[in-house]
């Protein structure tokens, strides 16, 4: 208000702004929607006008609305019973009679939506009003009514109204085409027999592939693929026509081609036929896309080019650089696609891709993070050594402003990049180093130090620096899975560096300043120090000393162990430290014998769930306890390797190089499984004739000697001793009036002198729905080598008729005979798997002496099917996760390492190479055999045979 008292335009203005203030809400309430508080039982009950003429004729929208409801009600979780869907079918079926164009359209949709859940039966009933839509003026009738009618018809019908559907392919409106395509690509995809008639359309297709409407044309393309695509020569006729031919207007029917284009190319690749006549014209027509006006076509065509496996250089030159060109596009769906595709290419060939290097460092500021972080990466693979530290100034600033997610795809870009220029790992290293230091999560962390032990594996000389960036970390690392394997990283690398006395003073700080955890894991490196070092023994029990008093159990009981270990360690083998005039000291290292190298440094020869096992198995053998036999490892019964469970491989991520963070519960529970496992054993030691034996090599897995629907399963598990084999049959009947008496398995040796039948235990009797076991007793041939052996068995046994409701015997009793499979016995069922810390150490300690050495042809496709073979035929532990063959191998040999103990307590390593016949016939072994007898070895290797 002016001061005279009159209003003015901005006073109102400020009046009105107050106003809107004072009644101004924290929380906007949106208008309800109509159809949020519906009951079916009030819509079913509106439906009902439907079959009133005068309302479907003159109120047409009232039944547009009561449509719409039932729709929202079906589509949000409330179906219709099959009664309430036909009440409701046979009332729409009536709105037929209406012109109103919604209404119709509506119908259309109804049907469609329940045209499934609604008998066939009642479903034929619109099929003549559909047709009569079909064939009418109206455009937009004919082609939804053909879209509906497609949906719901099956193959007898589909043949009544074929005659339609094809006027409908080549009709002159671009929606009744676009409606019948559509529609045929379904019934392609619905049976077979749709399939079938839908393929006799082949001429009309073709013909809606040179309409002058681009959706028309995009839709016969996709139609005229799916019915020759499993014709090799129609494909390629296909390819060839269209892409000679200029009428192909519709850039997306222009894309189609390029994709089936490019799948033609690559299948003529895979047959070895890259200099065919089909190949370079479908590689012309690529590359006469790339000149094409639509991005979308460029694209498709650059990544068509792209993806061929094993293409020239000069050929990916063209596709190179239509990507340079949409890099620079306004719009970041192509820049993401285009930047993708030359970050999969540098790969492979980044010298071509660095002429785009410009462009790359554009995008690095891009606001699009996936596009600057996908910049960056390939950057990485294609700059060049002088550019590398300008690289890093720009991601420095960059990182700042990403995700985890991003910065890890970094860093896995910038330990490729230290590998390939190794001159510049100080500067990397470094750089990753600093990031230690920067907030992150822990994946981030973890993906750092991956990093920084991959490369001081693949660069020694990256070691000592590296170790010492990691040193700086754990002084503020907030996660104790991260500082506890530092610190063993640290205990297992540092003693072998130049000075390793500089490293103990990292790992003290953590004894006094971490968690129980870490402290333990900082006792446990202190402890390798001293075992590798002896001149810092003296310095290293002094610190340990003050850990005696450590609050926490395991810390204290380690400390304690060490110490005692060092100490008389020291009184054994003194430490004399060298003259300092001396020019050449002697090496720091423990002498030969030194009792902390080997307790401290020497792993187990068994894991500790095995040794759990092992001692399990030693308890449950009869008069193990009052054996004047001392307990000793190479006393302990030998307990195979659970290839499921505790396998070095199944938990390796190739992408974390053996630094590897994640949790270990998994392991740990699949670990505690395996200890908990019933010695199979344990039944042989239960019968006192058997117990007699002695104790029990290894056992083997159930072998089926039966099917499992047959009336009696039967199964075999073999118990393996020096010179016996107790053949354990477990047998169930499965018959529920019946009873099976005196049960028994009659073997009869097929040709065998190595093994003979010296006695058997039958089971007294088995109830139905119970299983049972029976024991036959092999002797073997002392002066006989081993070899494969097959036995015929036939299982003997009284059948006794029992009620099937209490079990008490009734009716006669019979002999019966029941035949099995034929049993074998083969050399690898006196090999147990065993693993080994080190393969190539044990290798070596056995040595050459006894050495076999075969070369076998072998009659399997794949390298990965002769690897599976060779470890079943031989029945040995895989070693150093080798039993998976490498994809990227590039064709080499695969080396395949097995490690086992047989029959005796006799170690026996295996060295197979496993390499594709270079006639394609076959795969090539060659195989060396160890172990500490010449006769095992040749009967090793003779398992190939």
């Amino acid at each position: 208000m002016n001061e005279d008292g009159s209003l003015s335009v901005s006073n109102v203005i400020k009046e009105i702004k107050d106003l809107k203030d004072k009644f101004k809400t924290d929380d906007y309430e949106q208008p309800p929607s109509p159809y949020a508080f519906l009951e079916k039982a009030t819509v079913l009950q509106e439906a009902r006008v439907f079959h009133d003429p005068k309302v479907v004729r003159e109120d047409p929208r009232q039944c547009c609305i009561v449509i719409t409801k039932i729709i929202h009600l079906i589509s949000n979780g409330q179906p219709l019973t099959s009664v309430e869907v036909t009440d409701v079918f046979f009332g729409v079926t009536k709105l037929f009679m209406s012109d109103d164009a919604s209404l119709r359209r509506m119908v259309y949709l109804f049907i469609k939506e329940v045209a499934e859940a609604c008998n066939p039966d009642d479903v034929i009933i619109v099929t003549s009003s559909l047709t009569k839509d079909m064939t009418s003026d109206a455009d937009l009738y004919r082609a939804n009514a053909i879209r509906v009618l497609t949906r719901i018809v099956d193959a007898p019908m589909l043949g009544a109204i074929e005659r339609y559907v094809k006027q409908a392919i080549v009709d002159q409106h671009p929606l009744v085409a676009s409606a019948a395509l559509v529609s045929a690509t379904h019934l392609f995809h619905k049976s077979p027999e749709c399939a079938n008639i839908v393929r006799r359309w082949v001429s009309e297709t073709t013909k809606a592939t040179e309409s002058q409407f681009e959706m028309v044309q995009f839709h016969a393309m996709l139609l005229l693929y799916q019915i020759k695509m499993h014709d090799k020569l129609g494909v390629s006729k296909l390819v060839a026509q269209n892409s000679q031919r200029s009428s192909t207007k519709s850039p997306l029917s222009t894309v189609l081609l390029a994709r089936y284009t490019s799948k033609l190319l690559q299948d003529e690749i895979a047959s070895g036929n890259a200099s065919s006549q089909i190949y370079r014209a479908g590689y012309q027509f690529l590359e006469a896309s790339l000149r094409h006006k639509s991005e979308l076509v460029v694209f498709e065509a650059s990544r068509a080019i792209c993806s061929l496996s094993g293409i020239d250089p000069s050929e990916l030159t063209p596709a190179i650089s239509s990507l340079q060109l949409l890099l620079a596009s306004p719009k970041p769906a192509v820049r993401f696609g285009s930047i993708k595709i030359l970050s999969a290419v540098s790969y492979v060939h980044p010298r071509i891709v660095s002429k785009c290097n410009e462009d790359l460092e554009a995008l690095i500021s891009d606001p699009n993070r996936s596009i600057a972080t996908l910049a960056i990466t390939t950057l990485l693979k294609t700059g060049s050594e002088n550019a590398v530290d300008r690289l890093m100034k720009q991601i420095s600033t960059f990182m700042a402003e990403i995700s985890d997610e991003y910065k890890i795809t970094v860093v896995n870009s910038i330990q490729q990049l230290c590998l390939q220029y190794p001159a510049k790992h100080r500067v990397l290293i470094g750089f990753l180093s600093n990031f230690l230091r920067e907030e992150g999560g822990f994946e981030f962390k973890k993906s750092i130090t991956d990093s920084i032990v991959f490369l001081m594996k693949a660069a020694p000389e990256t070691t000592e620096s590296s170790l010492f960036h990691l040193c700086e970390f754990i002084e503020d690392c907030e996660f104790t899975m991260l500082s506890t394997r530092i610190l063993h990283l640290i205990g297992d690398v540092g003693p072998t560096t130049t000075a390793p006395g500089r490293y103990v003073r990292f790992i003290y700080n953590r004894v006094i300043l971490e968690n129980p955890a870490v402290r333990a894991a900082a006792v446990s490196a202190l402890a390798k120090f001293a075992a590798k070092v002896p001149s810092l023994r003296s310095s290293i029990v002094t610190l340990l000393k003050k850990s005696l008093s450590d609050e926490d159990d395991e810390t204290r009981d380690r400390a304690a162990v060490v110490l005692t270990i060092i100490e008389n360690a020291a009184k054994e083998n003194p430490y004399i430290p060298p003259d300092e005039d001396d020019e050449e000291p002697p090496e720091d290292i423990p002498v030969a014998g030194d009792s902390a190298a080997y307790l401290l440094l020497e792993p187990l020869p068994m894991s500790f769930d095995q040794l759990t096992l092992s001692v399990k198995s030693f308890v449950s053998a009869p008069q193990a306890l009052s054996s004047s036999e001392p307990l000793t490892f190479s006393t302990l019964p030998i307990v195979e390797a659970a290839t499921e469970s505790i396998t070095n491989a199944e938990n390796i991520n190739p992408n974390t190089n053996g630094f590897t963070a994640t949790s270990t519960a998994g392991k740990n529970n699949s670990a505690k499984k395996v200890a908990e496992t019933n010695d199979p054993a344990s039944v042989v030691y239960a019968i006192p004739e058997l117990a007699a034996l002695g104790r029990v090599f290894r056992s083997s897995k159930p072998v089926a000697l039966t099917e499992s629907e047959t009336e009696y399963v039967v199964s075999c598990i073999k118990h393996v001793y020096a010179d016996h084999i107790v053949l354990q049959f477990l047998v169930q009947n499965t018959i529920d009036d019946q009873r099976l008496d005196n049960v028994s398995v009659c073997m009869e040796a097929d040709n065998s002198e190595v093994f003979e039948v010296t006695g058997e235990i039958p089971a007294e009797n088995i109830p139905y729905g119970e299983t049972k076991s029976c024991f036959v007793l092999l002797q073997r041939n002392a002066g006989t080598a081993l070899c494969p052996s097959s036995f015929n068995c036939e299982l003997h046994f009284t059948v006794v008729q029992v009620d099937p409701v209490s079990g008490e015997p009734e009716g006669d009793t019979f002999p019966e005979e029941y035949p099995l499979e034929d049993l074998g016995i083969a050399t690898s069922d006196f090999m147990a798997k065993i693993n080994v810390g080190d393969f190539r150490r044990s290798w070596e300690q056995i040595g050459n002496g006894n050495e076999v050495l075969e070369k076998f042809a072998l009659q399997f496709k794949s390298v990965e099917e002769a690897v599976s073979a060779v470890i079943e035929f031989l029945g040995m532990q895989p070693c150093d996760g080798t039993e998976t063959v490498k994809t990227s191998s590039g064709g080499k040999p695969h080396m395949l390492h097995l490690s086992g103990m047989f029959v005796g307590n006799m170690s026996v390593m295996v060295r197979a190479q496993i390499g594709k016949d270079p006639s394609n016939t076959g795969v090539i072994l060659k195989i060396a055999v160890r172990s500490d007898d010449s006769d095992v070895s040749r009967m090793v290797a003779d398992c190939i045979n």
